[in-house]
C-alpha cells in the first residue's frame, strides 16, 4: 500500500516536472544555438573569440580551451559571445573590429539567421506530423456569405486582406482576428481572375472558433513541404511584425509581455497537454514560433541587441566611416541597462502571474 502511494506520489511530482525540464532545456538550446552562429562564423573568419556563455550573472562552469573560456552561468535569461575588439579598440589583427563591415555583419545576423531556419525545421516536423498543408483556397463558406452578393466563394483563394498580404491560412485568420469592425477590403483570385471585394462583412471568433469560410488543406508529400513550411516561417515572421507595431501603438502593455519565465511555462503546459492528447503540432508549432521570435527580436535596430549594432554597421558601410568605437560602446551600455531593467520587469510580472493564476 505505502510502496503504491509512493510511486503515485512520485509519479503525480514527475508528471509536473518533466514539462518545466523540457521547456528550460529547449529554450537553452535556443540561446545555445543563437550564441553558437556567432560563435562559428567569428571562427570560420579567424575572429578572436574570448568567451562563449550560455546563461548571463554568476559563472557556474567554466573551461578555457585556446583563445576561447566557455561558460555556464547562474541565470538563463540570456548568453552572449565575447569578441576581441568588439566594443574596444584592440591591436590584435584577429580582432573583430579590425575585420571588414562585411564580415562584421554576417557574424552579428548569424545568430538570429540560426534561430529562423531552427523554427524553418521545426515547422517542416510540424507538417509532417500534420500530414497536411493549409491551403489559401476557400473550401466551404456559410449561408450568410452565399447570400451576400459580392461574397467570398469556395474555391477562391484568398491574396489580401486589408491591404496586408496573406502567407498561409495561420495569417489569413490573423488579419480577421486583428480588425475590430468586422468589415474587410479583400483580394482573392477567382476563375484566374483577380477580384477585389471592398467593405465585406465576416463574422470571426478566435474563442468560438467560427469564421464565415474555412481554407482547405492539402495532403503533406516531399514536393509540398518544404514550400509549405517556408509560408508558414514568413506567416509567424509577419505575425510577430504586427503583433510588435500594435504593442508600440497601444493596443498591449508592458505587462502582457512574457519573458523567460512565461515562456518556460507556456512551453510546458503545451508540452504536457502534447502528450496527454497524443498531438504533438501545437507543441512543435510553440517551439517554432518561439525560436523565430527570438530571431526577429535580436534583429530589431535597438541598443545591446544584435539589430542595434547591425545598424551601426550599416551606417559604417554607407558612409565608408565608422562610429567611433566609445560612443558606440556607451550606446550599447545604456542599451544592456535598460535590457536588463525590462527583462527583471517581466521576470517579476511572469512570477507574479505564475502565483496568480
Amino acid at each position: 500500500m505505502i510502496n503504491t502511494l509512493l510511486s503515485v506520489s512520485i509519479g503525480s511530482i514527475w508528471g509536473k516536472v518533466w514539462p518545466i525540464l523540457f521547456a528550460i532545456l529547449f529554450f537553452g538550446i535556443i540561446i545555445a544555438l543563437h550564441e553558437f552562429g556567432h560563435f562559428i562564423t567569428a571562427k570560420i573568419f579567424g575572429v578572436k573569440v574570448n568567451e562563449f556563455s550560455i546563461g548571463m550573472g554568476p559563472t557556474l562552469l567554466k573551461k578555457k580551451k585556446g583563445d576561447t573560456q566557455y561558460s555556464w552561468r547562474l541565470l538563463p535569461i540570456g548568453g552572449f559571445v565575447s569578441l576581441e575588439g568588439e566594443d574596444e579598440v584592440s591591436d590584435d589583427p584577429h580582432a573583430f573590429g579590425n575585420q571588414k563591415a562585411w564580415k562584421r555583419f554576417i557574424v552579428i545576423a548569424a545568430g538570429a539567421a540560426i534561430n529562423i531556419i531552427l523554427g524553418l525545421v521545426l515547422v517542416c516536423v510540424m507538417l509532417g506530423s500534420d500530414g497536411e498543408v493549409a491551403t489559401k483556397t476557400v473550401s466551404d463558406v456559410s449561408q450568410q456569405m452565399l447570400s451576400m452578393e459580392n461574397g467570398v466563394r469556395e474555391g477562391d483563394k484568398i491574396l489580401r486582406i486589408n491591404n496586408t498580404k496573406v502567407f498561409s491560412a495561420r495569417d489569413l485568420y490573423y488579419d480577421l482576428y486583428r480588425d475590430t469592425d468586422g468589415v474587410y477590403n479583400i483580394v482573392l483570385e477567382r476563375d484566374g481572375e483577380k477580384i477585389e471585394l471592398k467593405d465585406i462583412e465576416v463574422a470571426y471568433s478566435a474563442e468560438q472558433g467560427y469564421c464565415d469560410f474555412i481554407v482547405g488543406y492539402t495532403e503533406t508529400s516531399f514536393l509540398n513541404i518544404l514550400p509549405g513550411a517556408v509560408r508558414e516561417t514568413v506567416s509567424m515572421t509577419k505575425l510577430i511584425w504586427l503583433s510588435l507595431i500594435d504593442m508600440v501603438r497601444g493596443k498591449y502593455g508592458l505587462n502582457e509581455l512574457s519573458g523567460p519565465v512565461g515562456t518556460i511555462e507556456i512551453v510546458a503546459e503545451t508540452a504536457s497537454d502534447a502528450v496527454s492528447q497524443s498531438n504533438y503540432s501545437m507543441v512543435i508549432f510553440i517551439l517554432a514560433f518561439i525560436t523565430i521570435n527570438i530571431g526577429l527580436v535580436n534583429l530589431l535596430p535597438l541598443p545591446a541587441l544584435d539589430g542595434g549594432r547591425l545598424l551601426f554597421i550599416f551606417i559604417e558601410i554607407i558612409f565608408r566611416k565608422p562610429v567611433p568605437k566609445k560612443f558606440e560602446a556607451w550606446v550599447h551600455a545604456a542599451g544592456f541597462v535598460l535590457l536588463i531593467g525590462l527583462m527583471i520587469f517581466i521576470t517579476f510580472n511572469d512570477i507574479f502571474n505564475l502565483i496568480k493564476g
